[in-house]
């Protein structure tokens, strides 16, 4: 077994990809060698010939096998340029080089529309042969897939142009909010003075321990978005309207037509999801009851869901202490997910360093012309850097799995990426848990694990009922603020289950997933992902040794089939069924009885 440095490198290694850095001559002759295929790309496409006959396809498959080169080559650079950014946002460099990749990006994506038309135009016995081509085969689901939505949309010239113009109108809305919710400022008393906070900064202060400091900003914050919730309202309106309009010259009448596609999944399965968590989130009143009990409150209101309880972290976990853990853990878990970690702490696959300049956040990408990938984050020493840690850890294995596929088979749906992540999430948070004899720290752990739960299973419903309920209205016409802000607290209280003293009427102008463009239905993704999980851990001891190989495989499938036949052929459940997503709701709510018992202890000691 691979055994870790000591100590271990926080700053990740990069020069293997593009030596130099930002300056790197490497990088910019990868772009420009790339920029002259991706533009004699472009220009072939439409004048390649339709195949009408088995023997004519060589010229159509061999397409294919240049779009996934083209594909590869523009995600190292993709990968490198946003590593660059990150780890250095003054980059100037870097950004110039960031442009150029997405630049290249929407000109692959334009020339993809030609291809379209040439897809839908193959006669369907050549299309069959092509898909069973050499070349074809081994991506022929997402091949296969592209076609039948291009047949589900306009004429692809009329495609096109919808793509031209959304870029000055669709997207820009989404500019706007961008725009004026950065510049928004919410002003607090802090030692006696007002200061002005960003949204992203009172939004933190949100799970201060004293309540009246979450009282008070909570109170600022609804009053920031509220100055400029009519701006707000005008470009959610805008947006639901633009996608309603194209919606309507597809010939779609479903608003979920488009996020159900993208997440490759039916609406059956999404409405037994929904049912099964309506059913089973009950449960989660006993916790929000025993939490206010802890916080001396008689109902939790909104701005209490993230107050912490319990003994929270005393003192930091150094960064090589906190891989030791996690690298154990995973051996538990998995032989080959530990040996991913090892290599990934070993080798410099992480930016972890606590230091100025960085970009906020974290996230995991992948070079997939090396194989490898690199996770960035700032290592604060608490327990949710240590998750965070092992989250991205799990993006990075589950690419470590695909890595050997070609690239159209690496492609899976955001409601699908978040599995070997939160697997990878779940095993560290049940060792700490285990680990835990305190039961004012056991009480903290828990706390944190169905803060995640009401965060999964309440909070991401209340947009989802919001967000449904607001494209069929504004099918009639646009909405006003007022009008949002009621609809937005009766989701919130029938997702809650009624449960809150109060609730976050402006949320629909806070949250920036209903104002994004490049996915629809920013919501149920979460749930699902989270849910599919849970529903594959709890199979952990009935699988047995066998559990590992399970997760591999299902790992591997994920950009070649459906959710429903990835569950099938590895889980064997049916995900249009509610049982499946019923024992994984009992799962991830299993630790709200121990909560309750230990708070009552805690509350009975006062």
């Amino acid at each position: 077994m691979s055994t870790l440095k000591k100590p271990l490198p926080q700053v990740w290694e990069l020069e293997q990809f593009f030596a130099g850095g930002s300056e790197s001559a490497q990088l910019q002759a990868h772009l420009e060698q790339l920029t002259a295929d991706i533009e004699r790309f472009a220009a072939d496409v439409p004048h390649l010939a339709v195949p009408r006959t088995e023997a004519d396809i060589g010229p159509l498959a061999a397409v294919v096998n240049t779009l996934q080169d083209l594909a590869d080559r523009l995600g190292q650079a993709s990968a490198f340029t946003g590593c660059l950014v990150a780890q250095h946002v003054e980059d100037a460099r870097a950004r110039i080089a960031g442009a150029q990749v997405r630049r290249l990006a929407a000109t692959l994506e334009a020339a993809l529309t030609a291809l379209d038309e040439k897809l839908l135009a193959v006669p369907e016995p050549v299309w069959q042969a092509l898909l069973a081509h050499e070349a074809v085969a081994p991506v022929a689901f997402a091949v296969d897939e592209r076609r039948r939505r291009a047949r589900e949309r306009m004429a692809p010239d009329k495609e096109a142009l919808a793509v031209e113009l959304s870029v000055e109108g669709y997207h820009a809305w989404s500019q706007m909010y961008h725009l004026v919710s950065g510049k928004i400022r919410v002003p607090v008393e802090e030692d006696g003075k007002e200061v002005l906070l960003s949204v992203g900064q009172a939004a933190n202060r949100l799970s201060d321990p004293d309540r009246e400091v979450r009282r008070r900003v909570f109170e600022a914050y609804e009053a920031a978005w509220a100055e400029q919730a009519d701006i707000f309202s005008t470009t959610l309106n805008n947006l639901a309207g633009y996608r309603l309009t194209l919606y309507k010259y597809r010939g779609w009448d479903s608003v979920l037509k488009e996020p159900l596609d993208a997440n490759r999944m039916t609406e059956a399965t999404l409405n037994a999801m929904w049912s099964a968590v309506e059913k089973g989130k009950g449960k989660l009143l006993d916790y929000f009851a025993a939490k206010a009990a802890l916080l001396g409150l008689d109902r939790l209101s909104f701005y209490d869901l993230n107050a912490p309880v319990g003994q929270t972290d005393a003192e930091k976990i150094p960064y090589d202490d906190a891989a030791q853990f996690i690298v154990e853990q995973f051996g538990r878990f998995s032989p080959s997910l530990r040996d991913l970690a090892v290599t990934a702490f070993n080798e410099g696959w992480i930016e972890a360093e606590d230091r100025p300049g960085k970009s906020a956040g974290g996230f995991c990408t992948s070079f997939p012309l090396s194989g490898q990938s690199r996770i960035f984050m700032t290592y604060g020493g608490r327990s949710s850097s240590v998750d965070t840690l092992a989250h991205e850890l799990g993006h990075a294995y589950h690419f470590h799995v695909m890595r050997d596929l070609p690239p159209l088979a690496r492609e899976y749906p955001m409601n699908l990426a978040e599995t070997a992540s939160t697997l990878a999430e779940m095993v560290v948070a049940d060792g700490a848990l285990e680990a835990a004899s305190d039961p004012s720290r056991r009480l903290a752990l828990l706390d944190n694990r169905l803060s995640r739960a009401t965060a999964f299973l309440m909070d991401i419903h209340a947009r989802f009922l919001f967000e449904t309920e607001f494209y069929e209205a504004r099918r009639r016409g646009a909405l006003g603020a007022d009008e949002l802000y009621q609809r937005m607290e009766a989701a919130q209280r029938r997702a809650f289950l009624d449960g809150l003293a109060r609730y976050h009427p402006l949320f629909w102008a806070s949250k920036l997933h209903f104002h994004i463009t490049y996915a629809p239905f920013y919501n149920f993704p979460y749930t699902f992902g989270y849910l599919f999980s849970a529903g594959i851990y709890a199979r952990r001891e009935r699988l047995g040794a066998d559990f590992p190989r399970v997760v591999d495989a299902l790992l591997l499938d994920t950009g070649r089939m459906t959710a429903e036949d990835l569950a099938k052929k590895h889980l064997d459940v049916d995900l249009t069924t509610e049982w499946f997503w019923a024992e994984a709701v009992d799962h991830v709510l299993r630790d709200v009885d121990e909560f309750v018992r230990l708070a009552r202890e805690e509350t009975g000691r006062r």
